[in-house]
């Protein structure tokens, strides 16, 4: 019996390894988001934290030195937040851009996967025709050495 074999093969593992490359991708852009986004976290807690402890020093005596060092920090902050917003918003683009590679390469690979699962099919039915054809060829020949000659 003939083993199947796949004449795409390489043009399948070709595939295979491009998808590959843009999971990588994919993967090493979500961690870079991931990064960020905990960053911004910590600016948020870091900013909410400056505004409690502004409120407290709010009650009894006022110290404008140490007013004015909060305002400024509470300030730089915030610019480093929006800093982590405008690179978060330049990666979820950057994101976006590498899953519609992805999700070209995949489908690049799976219709040459279909037409394998479809050759495969193909040979396995031809097999069978064989087969069926080998067993009646084998019927014939038994049934005419069952037959007495004249």
């Amino acid at each position: 019996m003939a083993r199947f074999v796949f004449k795409l093969e390489p043009l399948l593992k070709a595939r295979s390894r491009v998808e590959q490359k843009f999971q990588l991708a994919v993967a090493q852009i979500e961690r870079e988001r991931i990064k960020l986004e905990d960053k911004l976290r910590v600016k948020q807690i870091s900013l909410t934290g400056g505004k409690e402890e502004l409120r407290d020093q709010l009650s009894g005596s006022i110290d404008v030195s140490s007013l004015r060092y909060r305002a400024n920090m509470a300030q730089q902050i915030m610019r480093d937040a929006q800093r982590i917003v405008l690179e978060l918003a330049g990666v979820h683009n950057r994101l976006f851009v590498a899953r519609g590679k992805l999700i070209e390469a995949a489908r690049s690979r799976r219709a040459i996967e279909l037409v394998r699962e479809k050759r495969y099919q193909q040979y396995k039915a031809d097999e069978a025709k064989a087969e069926i054809a080998a067993m009646d060829e084998l019927a014939v020949i038994a049934a005419a050495r069952k037959e007495p000659t004249l």
